[in-house]
């Protein structure tokens, strides 16, 4: 969310840049300044009410002791009639924090400025690339196929037990799942993030300060009962370990790691590209987590890039970092890289990881400060998340890219965690 303070100094820039991601801001904008500035007239209002009612008291006080009675009284009534201004004010003030509140959760998070011009994902940018596509042997199988052939996934199965998008992995299937869920954090560990497990569930505060309501209430599972939102990535209940909270300077940074389950709805997806492994509503995922100092959040989105890079490179598959156009950006991003992996069998390119860095934006929302080096007042931190790894596409190309005559090779980096080389 952004402050009002930096509406407020930027307008122009806000508006411009946040058509960068297609959003057009100027009526929205215009309506929280003309919010705000009733609500810091009423606000001097209020303080000079308050001021009158602190002389008046002194003035009773004095007139009680004098013995002017008479007069105290009448001091008294004018103190009554200034406290009910002073509640309507009060009123007026909570009504206008509250519009405030509703209007600015509208606004996306400015766009950085490297971010591309651009509406769809044909309009991102390649960054650079790695990686060799392998030589696929005659008739090769796209990974919904492999599955079935060597007992690997059973996606009919899911079905009859919840319903499409809810996979059960079996056997050799089910190891390379922890395989890789291993791998991923011992990765992640070794590069100082600390792992914690979170709850797979979160309340409406935790929802709200990371940017998933009251935005993308749609897309996740409810638990209505108790009004508990399953999660759609660990991003949501790690970040908000942090909510409310007021660091050093010297904690930065901040560096955890974290395995779920996570769950999506997934509407309105449809068509070819959601078969197999390539759309779920549950899925394994790992990830990465940091909170920074602002003068330091951008080395830091490079490194969590270097991280990702690493990984796919070490998992031997072709990949392409992309950075995201405005118009494909999320809403409360300022910058992301999208990972793709080439998945040989099906053809196409297949996204694994988003890495972004979403500055003050989620901090302002959490109420995430830090104590300023030199004024030692709070400031807003800034929030950076990805994926290291999600494991769905990335077993699809795994087993499309490895497949052999033989059975599907798995790279070397999995296979002290499986224990053999080839899935056959």
């Amino acid at each position: 969310m952004l402050t009002i303070k930096f509406i407020e100094d930027n307008k122009d820039e806000v508006i411009q840049k946040l058509a960068i991601k297609g959003f057009d801001a100027a009526e929205i904008i215009g309506k929280i300044l003309d919010t705000d500035a009733r609500r810091k007239k009423n606000q001097a209002q209020a303080d000079r009410i308050q001021a009158e009612l602190n002389t008046q008291a002194k003035e009773i006080g004095a007139l009680m002791k004098s013995g002017q009675k008479e007069a105290a009284e009448t001091a008294k009534q004018a103190v009554a009639e200034l406290k009910q201004k002073a509640a309507e004010l009060t009123d007026i003030q909570d009504d206008a924090e509250r519009q405030l509140k509703e209007l600015t959760v509208l606004l996306p998070n400015v766009p950085h400025t490297s971010v591309p011009v651009g509406k769809t994902a044909a309009d991102n940018v390649v960054v650079r690339s790695g990686g060799q596509s392998p030589t696929l042997p005659d008739h090769a199988l796209p990974h919904w196929e492999l599955a079935k052939k060597y007992d690997l996934i059973d996606f009919e199965l899911g079905v009859k037990l919840t319903g499409a998008g809810f996979p059960v992995y079996k056997g050799k299937g089910a190891k390379l799942q922890r395989a890789l869920i291993s791998f991923f954090l011992d990765e992640a560990t070794a590069e100082g993030y600390k792992e914690v497990i979170p709850p797979l569930m979160v309340n409406e505060d935790s929802g709200f300060g990371t940017g998933q309501l009251p935005d993308k209430e749609g897309q996740m599972y409810h638990a209505t009962v108790d009004n508990f939102y399953l999660i759609p990535t660990a991003e949501v209940p790690v970040t908000n370990i942090y909510r409310d909270v007021i660091l050093d300077a010297s904690d930065f940074p901040v560096k955890m790691t974290a395995y779920t389950p996570c769950f999506r709805r997934e509407a309105g997806s449809y068509g070819k590209d959601v078969r197999g492994l390539n759309r779920l509503h549950q899925f394994d995922k790992v990830e990465i987590v940091r909170l920074e100092h602002p003068e330091h959040s951008y080395a830091a989105l490079d490194e969590m890039v270097k991280h990702v890079e690493t990984l796919v490179q070490k998992l031997e598959l072709p990949y392409r970092i992309v950075k995201l156009c405005g118009g494909d950006m999320s809403f409360t991003s300022a910058l992301t890289f999208d990972f793709e992996v080439f998945s040989a069998a099906q053809k196409m390119w297949l996204e694994v990881s988003s890495v972004s860095n979403f500055e003050s934006f989620q901090a302002n929302r959490l109420k995430l400060r830090y104590r300023d080096e030199n004024s030692k007042k709070p400031v807003l931190a800034h929030t950076l998340n990805g994926s290291a790894l999600a494991l769905p596409r990335i077993v699809a190309a795994l087993m499309e890219n490895g497949q052999t005559a033989d059975g599907i090779r798995l790279p070397k980096a999995l296979h002290k965690y499986t224990g053999y080389e080839i899935i056959n």
